[in-house]
């Protein structure tokens, strides 16, 4: 109808072929369209068969159901759904197929090869892949991109142990929709592993995460449906639940990752958030002294808050829309927003603290100290406020350094860190292009092996640090600088 080549999707009833629900939504309306009546319910259900209701993606083959709203992997008896599957394999396969794909192929890897030499001066081919976008999923796609690019969290699930395939009918041959049966058993760390093993791995054809956003569906109902949503706290969703499904284990094996530092239950070891530590914990994992002084008696008030990231206001004086090219007033920096965080701060009337010596609530003062710091330092710069109707953007640039970002000075005890602990290096940027949090669109920058990429999607192009600098940035993660080449890897 729309003539779009952007995920077409085959109705397996009639085989007319529409644009996806997130393209046009063609199909969807083709299946609203075939709806019938519920008036006579005896007639309806001698004329259900003849539904529509059951679609097939023709990019990667996964079957949905628009009546259930959701993913199908079974099967006819006959095995139907297969036949469709192997069809339209044979017509991917076909020669004119090829030979398309072959030039497009060969005019990309010129490209690249031309924009690594420019680089390094050599031909290395892009070996990154790019993530399909599921309709809207441009959030969990830059955070995916964004985390697979730290190499000990990487690292870790990829060398997890794979699941083992359920014997019967499918054993052996391909998945398409890698979901362990029934709600209960699936496993998030399993596809996330999948997902993660699926880039950097050199394939020019971008890789379809629907296992795994099926299973944030199914463990995240906030992320159900197809609408945008906050990147920062799908993260947040993200890593809690790593971290919980870790610390329980399954297939009989648990796979927590202890915090060998100290043995004792002191605060160093107060980040395990929530029980036993993780990967998730050992790797974002700090700690927060918070201090409360009560302005009428002097009583102070100590805290730890254990902490995956820290959320950082935008001070109100850099909030002012201005230009690129603007050269009046001072420039925000991370520096700035840092400092506003851990400042002393006297909280105002609706913050009222209890003081237990005056046994009311009074005036007070508050301030943060960072006790312990994590191995990888995530900051969310925060760019959205709510107002009374609406919930603005801050659109403000906020300078961030590529290297070396010295947190020595936000220590509690800064004596007793070393030189080289306390300096980070960026490894991946999160921005967000738009307006407003339920709009606009999300990509990510990341360094690997010495060169930096952006992740648009199923879209990766080779770029420069001048460019990361000059991104908006939503999400930062940056990485501790190691004191030793040697130094002990997780």
């Amino acid at each position: 109808v729309c003539r779009s080549n952007k995920s077409p999707w085959v109705c397996l009833t009639c085989s007319s072929v529409h644009c996806g629900r997130y393209v046009n939504g063609h199909a969807k309306k083709h299946y609203e369209d075939a709806q019938i009546p519920m008036t006579n319910h005896k007639k309806a259900e001698k004329q259900e068969k003849v539904q529509h209701t059951v679609c097939m993606d023709c990019s990667s083959y996964s079957t949905y159901c628009y009546r259930c709203d959701d993913f199908v992997v079974n099967d006819t008896k006959l095995g139907l759904v297969q036949k469709v599957r192997e069809h339209l394999q044979n017509l991917e396969n076909s020669a004119f197929t090829s030979d398309r794909h072959r030039k497009r192929k060969l005019l990309e890897n010129s490209s690249l090869n031309s924009k690594v030499l420019k680089v390094n001066g050599s031909t290395t081919a892009l070996c990154a892949t790019g993530l399909r976008n599921l309709g809207n999923t441009c959030f969990m796609n830059a955070i995916l991109q964004s985390l697979s690019n730290i190499q000990q969290f990487c690292c870790y699930f990829k060398e997890l142990p794979a699941v083992e395939l359920r014997n019967g009918k499918t054993a052996g041959r391909r998945t398409y929709h890698t979901r362990s049966q029934g709600d209960n058993n699936v496993s998030l760390v399993e596809e996330f592993r999948k997902t993660l093993c699926a880039l950097w791995q050199g394939s020019q054809t971008a890789f379809s995460p629907e296992s795994l956003f099926y299973v944030v569906w199914k463990i995240m109902p906030n992320f159900r449906g197809y609408q945008q949503q906050d990147a920062h706290e799908f993260m947040r969703y993200l890593l809690d639940h790593l971290h919980l499904e870790l610390q329980g284990g399954f297939n009989g094996v648990s796979r927590s990752v202890i915090l060998q530092e100290n043995s004792n239950p002191s605060a160093n070891n107060k980040c395990c958030i929530n029980g036993a530590s993780t990967v998730v914990t050992a790797i974002f994992g700090g700690i927060l002294q918070n201090e409360v002084n009560c302005l009428i008696c002097g009583t102070e008030s100590r805290k730890f808050d254990p902490f995956l990231d820290l959320s950082l206001d935008i001070p109100s004086q850099f909030r002012n829309k201005r230009t690129k090219n603007q050269e009046s007033g001072p420039m925000c920096t991370l520096r700035d927003c840092l400092r506003s965080f851990t400042d002393l701060e006297e909280l105002d009337e609706t913050e009222l603290y209890m003081c237990h010596k005056c046994k009311k609530k009074q005036k007070s003062t508050k301030k943060f100290w960072i006790q312990k710091l994590p191995k990888v330092l995530c900051l969310h710069l925060k760019r959205f406020h709510w107002t009374a109707y609406l919930r603005n953007k801050v659109d403000t640039y906020v300078e961030f350094p590529l290297r070396g970002l010295d947190m020595k000075c936000y220590l509690l005890e800064p004596e007793n860190s070393g030189p080289e602990s306390c300096l980070y290096d960026l490894v991946a940027v999160v921005v967000h292009h738009g307006s407003g949090v339920g709009s606009g669109h999300y990509t990510a920058y990341a360094a690997h092996e010495g060169r930096w990429f952006h992740f648009n999607d199923s879209t990766v192009t080779l770029t420069d640090e001048e460019t990361v600098g000059k991104a908006k940035a939503y999400i930062l993660f940056y990485v501790e600088r190691q004191a030793k080449p040697g130094a002990e890897k997780l």
